[in-house]
């Protein structure tokens, strides 16, 4: 018998937001790997370009400041995303890359991990 993972769905990890689409931006995410929905953002400082939330750097991506809201494949150029960036719940079971620094800095926006 095979058994078959569905992988997370676009906005799966979303509990609650804001009326209309007002906890969501368009966003550039900075080339590099595959990325699912749910994982935590950082904003590269001299680019402008959203990265995966890496603590430990030190380009801007060390502060989380989104979430990521549909599944982007790997690729060498910056691409075009969504994002959850404010008044938000989210479920912390859907999230990658979170920890309790990223948890604090995403609450000052108003996104609150469940």
């Amino acid at each position: 018998m095979t058994i078959k993972v569905e992988s997370m769905h676009a906005g799966e990890f979303l509990l609650s937001e804001g009326a209309g689409n007002i906890s969501r931006e368009a966003i550039n995410v900075a080339a590099g790997p595959a990325l699912q929905p749910g994982q935590i953002l950082g904003l590269v400082t001299l680019s402008g370009e959203f990265a995966p939330y890496t603590p430990t750097a030190e380009d801007g991506s060390e502060n989380a400041v989104a979430i990521l809201w549909g599944p982007l494949g790997e690729s060498d150029v910056p691409r075009r995303g969504r994002a959850v960036v404010r008044l938000a719940e989210v479920s912390e079971a859907h999230l990658t890359g979170l920890d309790p620094a990223g948890e604090k800095a995403l609450a000052a926006n108003f996104v609150i991990v469940r």
